[in-house]
């Protein structure tokens, strides 16, 4: 569909484009909220359940994240039998169900158990959001609408530590979840008032082993898919290192306080400056031109880090940032690019493509970078070391994936 996206229910006024995108950003915004809000209460919430080692803390990120990611294998079929807009409501009501018990919870394995039921949940949202952007486009506007979704979902990576740290000046750590309890709310009333059904019941695949089976072959024979979705893995496994380990890097190691959302703050904004630009380029100069150049960029500009960092003994705060914030710049040209060309050829299958796809990169990257995270020793020298890594070995997974070929865009196609 090259146009604005109709309804697809007669219960329903048809959705503009521009509340898809909003609804898509707010999708993904809960998500971010979950993830980002929390890195300010880290040290309360580790100090409330008096956690002995500080890298501890780390897990109330990485569950999350791992959850999230193993999740969307099992979101996917059913998206592609039940239809986008159910599995996505039942999966908000999980959600809020769970942050209650995170509310309520007095050990901190109940807290964990469920911020990993957060994760299961709020998995959904991710297969749902992609899914439903592959219904209605196709190409290059498919990824000009994912930057554009980004662009107005940043804004809460942005706002949400400093949100997250406003309320612990005026409340307990566990209002930053009731809080999230009243946005996943508000978002649960949007999708059952204004989200059309985007699957036709002709495209409605079955729920068994074998189709299913079909779906993950036809998806892991594809090439280039399983090389952007390893560079992708890679690049997100950077970012859910630095998340996890943002808290005791910019508190511990630089003495920001309770300033270090400023940082998270400025970093983000580079994202998000890079995803407008992603969505204004992408038409003029393709997916791979751009991705390509980015990702290779991010490599090299993560090792400059590394060695600057090194030959400085830690350096300084705003070194280490004017680095990472040119690092995830980069990153916002990566990403939508990267998931449009895994998407592009995936057709009915959609769903359980994006469940896949989801799953490796966010499973993926939440092993690897929980593992980079917890190298913290004091400064940021391995967890930026890993970066560098983890960039090298996305430009040659996207290397190979091309056959060897780089910055070249396939003929274009009749949605293009």
């Amino acid at each position: 569909m090259d146009g604005a996206p109709t309804s697809l229910t007669k219960e329903r006024a048809p959705l503009s484009k521009m509340e898809l995108v909003g609804l898509v950003a707010s999708v993904m915004a809960m998500t971010a909220l979950a993830i980002d809000m929390m890195l300010a209460a880290l040290g309360d919430i580790g100090a409330d359940f008096s956690l002995v080692n500080d890298n501890d803390r780390q897990l109330v990120i990485a569950v999350f994240m791992f959850a999230s990611g193993a999740a969307q294998l099992f979101y996917g079929p059913l998206a592609d039998r039940f239809g986008r807009r159910a599995v996505f409501m039942w999966s908000l009501i999980g959600f809020l169900a769970a942050t209650l018990l995170c509310v309520v919870a007095t050990a901190y394995s109940l807290f964990i158990a469920g911020r990993a039921l957060q994760g299961v949940a709020a998995a959904a949202g991710r297969v749902v959001a992609i899914a439903l952007v592959r219904d209605l486009f196709r190409g290059r506007e498919m990824a000009s609408i994912m930057s554009m979704a980004m662009t107005v979902s940043i804004v809460s990576p942005i706002i949400a530590p400093s949100l997250g740290q406003l309320i612990l000046f005026v409340a307990p750590w566990r209002w930053v979840f009731i809080v999230l309890f009243g946005f996943a709310g508000l978002l649960l009333a949007w999708v059952f008032w204004r989200l059309p059904e985007t699957l036709q019941p002709e495209d409605r695949r079955p729920l068994s082993f074998s189709a299913i089976g079909a779906m993950l072959s036809h998806y892991l024979s594809y090439r280039a898919g399983v090389g952007y979705t390893i560079g992708t893995t890679c690049v997100m496994a950077s970012l859910m290192a630095y998340l996890t380990s943002s808290q005791q890097v910019y508190v511990d190691t630089y003495g920001l306080g309770a300033k270090f959302p400023l940082a998270l703050g400025a970093v983000a904004i580079s994202v998000g400056l890079a995803a407008i630009v992603n969505a204004n380029l992408v038409r003029r100069f393709g997916m791979r031109r751009l991705s390509h150049s980015a990702i290779i960029a991010f490599a090299v500009i993560n090792a400059a880090n590394a060695v600057y960092l090194s030959m400085t003994g830690g350096g300084t705060v705003a070194g280490y940032m004017a680095f990472l914030i040119a690092a995830y710049f980069m990153m916002g040209l990566i990403n939508a690019n990267f998931g449009a060309i895994v998407m592009e050829p995936m057709g009915r299958m959609a769903g359980t493509a994006s469940a896949v796809y989801g799953f490796i990169t966010t499973t993926g990257s939440a092993l690897l970078g929980g593992m980079a995270g917890r190298l913290y020793d004091g400064t940021a020298i391995p967890i930026v070391t890993s970066f560098a890594v983890f960039g090298l070995i996305g430009v040659i997974a996207v290397f190979i994936a091309e056959g060897g070929r780089l910055f070249t865009e396939p003929p274009a196609g009749p949605d293009d």
